[in-house]
């Protein structure tokens, strides 16, 4: 689901993302978090936001409403007097506005504001109007509040949240240029804006946008390691996956034939029967991850558009409605399954890794060493590789298995949700690396054998811009730079996955 995108011409911004509560999609989180396009809300949304707050102001007036007119967690039953309801959302930020451990970097507070603006503008908030233009105005601006990293269990990013609610009303530091001006934050607002799961909501947003280019780009550099090894074309076949017709694994054989310009019914190979399970498996693998990626952005889709605040407040029937919509089991679920989906991918790059160390497949020195006696070649890689992919381990455990009981035992289930995205961001600099090392020695590979793909085939132009960039020197050296530049270059192979078919 994408919002719509208005292209702007002369501007510092590549456009304009409408905000309206309904349509954001990831890619307009990660655009919004990077500074390239600029936050417009939506006339229609900022008209339900104005409805919702004049209606919460007269529900709270005349009842008991949930952090309005009470307190919260464990003393939700306790009444604030009307005399001091508008001190009480200003001492409820102060109160939760303790998150703590490191700063947050500037793109991830950017995508947690770009989500908490949208999801105002879905209309169930009840708070002021003016909240919003204040948040797309640090949007546009730069300005980002000191947002620290821990504080939430995935039942509302409240301590995240509270920080920037307290940097609205003027009490909190900013980042950057452009912060705007101080917002007389009250009972009616403070709840209403933290009672969100905004900051892991962007965080998920921002991971699940690089981590799918990067396994589309693994593909690309499955196709020239397959390449490297005259690896058959079998695994592909048309009739192999039509036969069993799961959606992602079918896409990835048909996207490899394209890439390789295979046959849908290619003829078996003359020599080996049956590769290595690295180029044999790679579409029950891959497949699967993609499938993962989908089910990620559809549970993002729903929840970066959603009025998940509790209380809702639904001015058509005048009501404040009491719920548990903050709490994040789908998302945790669905950030927990695409985590281990992406550990197999990068484990199966370094079984092609294996495959290109051995003058079995490559016909070439072990470890594609030179011709000096005991040289060790990309030997190093392997090792470099399976630390890297120990970290993808670790960070793939289940989140969603943490459990907490909190507030006198009031909140007694958490989703770890907040756990889930900050372990997919985690994942993603190790991930390019695992691939960066399979990048490195199959090109080294496809030059050490001479072999030239066509040009006009995907896989002929990944080869041509690796090789303008990895150097070609086969004497032991370091490699420490060939792989970050490798790494680097996986952003350019996606743009030829996405180039080549629909």
């Amino acid at each position: 689901m994408s919002s719509r995108i208005v292209d702007t011409i002369g501007s510092v911004h590549t456009g304009l993302v409408v905000l309206d509560g309904i349509g954001l999609g990831v890619e307009d989180v990660a655009r919004l978090a990077d500074g390239t396009a600029r936050p417009v809300p939506g006339t229609e949304a900022m008209k339900r936001v104005t409805e919702s707050w004049d209606a919460a102001r007269q529900i709270a007036a005349t009842g008991r409403v949930y952090g309005r007119s009470t307190g919260v967690g464990a003393n939700r039953n306790e009444d604030v007097p009307t005399e001091a309801a508008a001190e009480h959302g200003l001492r409820l930020l102060r109160s939760h506005a303790g998150a703590i451990g490191d700063e947050l970097p500037a793109r991830q507070v950017r995508a947690m504001l770009a989500v908490r603006a949208n999801q105002l503008l879905a209309g169930g908030a009840g708070l002021r109007p003016t909240v919003v233009t204040a948040l797309c105005e640090a949007l546009e601006g730069g300005a980002y509040p000191v947002v620290n990293e821990f504080g939430s269990v995935g039942t509302g990013d409240i301590a995240a949240l509270a920080q920037a609610g307290l940097a609205l009303a003027g009490e909190h530091p900013w980042r950057g240029s452009g912060a705007p001006e101080a917002q007389p934050i009250d009972n009616n607002d403070a709840l209403a804006f933290i009672s969100s799961n905004a900051l892991t909501l962007g965080q998920a947003a921002l991971a699940l946008h690089e981590l799918r280019g990067l396994v589309e780009a693994t593909q690309v550099v499955g196709a020239l390691s397959l390449l490297a090894v005259d690896g058959s074309h079998e695994a592909y076949a048309a009739p192999v996956h039509a036969a069993r017709p799961h959606r992602g694994s079918s896409e990835v054989a048909r996207r490899m034939r394209e890439f390789i310009g295979a046959e849908d019914r290619p003829t078996p190979p003359l020599g080996r029967i049956q590769d290595p399970y690295g180029f044999r498996c790679l579409p029950q693998i891959h497949g699967p991850a993609q499938d993962a990626a989908d089910a990620l952005e559809e549970v993002l889709a729903i929840e970066i558009n959603a009025a998940a605040e509790n209380p809702l407040i639904a001015p058509e029937d005048m009501t404040a409605y009491h719920h548990g919509g903050f709490y994040q089991a789908q998302l945790a679920l669905a950030l927990d399954h695409f985590r281990l989906a992406l550990t197999q991918v990068a484990r199966l790059s370094t079984s092609r890794l294996s495959s290109l160390n051995e003058p079995g497949f490559t016909r070439l020195r072990p470890f594609l060493a030179d011709q000096e006696p005991g040289a060790s070649g990309v030997m190093i890689l392997e090792y470099a590789a399976a630390a890297a992919l120990g970290d993808l381990r670790a960070f793939s455990a289940p989140a969603s298995l943490g459990h907490a009981v909190l507030s006198r035992g009031v909140e007694e289930q958490a989703s770890f949700a907040s756990l889930a995205a900050r372990q997919t961001l985690r994942l993603c600099g190790a991930y390019r690396l695992v691939v960066g090392c399979e990048l490195v020695a199959a090109v080294r590979a496809l030059r050490q054998r001479g072999l030239r793909p066509e040009p006009d085939l995907p896989v002929g132009r990944a080869l041509e811009l690796a090789e303008s960039v990895l150097d070609e020197n086969p004497a032991d050296r370091p490699l420490t730079d060939d792989v970050k530049a490798a790494a680097a270059l996986l952003d350019r192979f996606t743009e030829i996955w996405r180039g080549n078919g629909a």
